[in-house]
């Protein structure tokens, strides 16, 4: 069996570069710089790196972003960060071409934020979020719809 990357504790991570999406690319290529995990960072510092990230047009990195958070944080604003974490997945799959995949993982998150609507922690704007993600959804619906069939031009 061939070793497997591992990180400097010992966990396995796949050392190929990324792109901006987050997909691998062969060894010698240069990718994107990954972000760093596991760092705790305050809930404005958090969203603020994400949107910088989400700004820059790697979703894929404000994602890690949003886990890390999601992972530190204990009690009920954990299922913040977690829907977060899903509407930049989604986003990510979007970009990437998979529109069913980033709708359903959209939707998810939308579904998430929702209990916070009332209250809504840090600044999130959850209604404008939502409202996105519903456009975003439904964009998605027609780029996943295949291709209608033409007509036969000839008997």
């Amino acid at each position: 069996m061939a070793d497997r990357d591992r990180d400097e504790v010992g966990r396995a991570r796949n050392a190929r570069p990324r792109d901006g999406l987050g997909r691998p690319l062969p060894y010698d290529a240069e990718g994107v710089e990954r972000q760093p995990e596991g760092i705790e960072r305050t809930p404005d510092q958090a969203l603020a790196e994400a949107q910088r990230l989400l700004d820059d047009g790697k979703p894929f990195h404000a994602h890690e972003v949003f886990e890390d958070s999601w992972k530190s944080t204990d009690g009920p604003e954990r299922e913040l960060w977690r829907a977060l974490a899903q509407l930049a997945v989604g986003l990510t799959h979007i970009a990437r071409g998979n529109a069913v995949g980033g709708a359903a993982l959209l939707r998810r998150g939308s579904e998430n934020l929702e209990p916070f609507a009332a209250e809504p922690p840090h600044g999130v704007d959850i209604a404008g979020l939502t409202g996105w993600a519903a456009a975003l959804i439904e964009e998605a619906k027609v780029k996943a719809r295949p291709a209608p069939v033409p007509p036969k031009l000839k008997r």
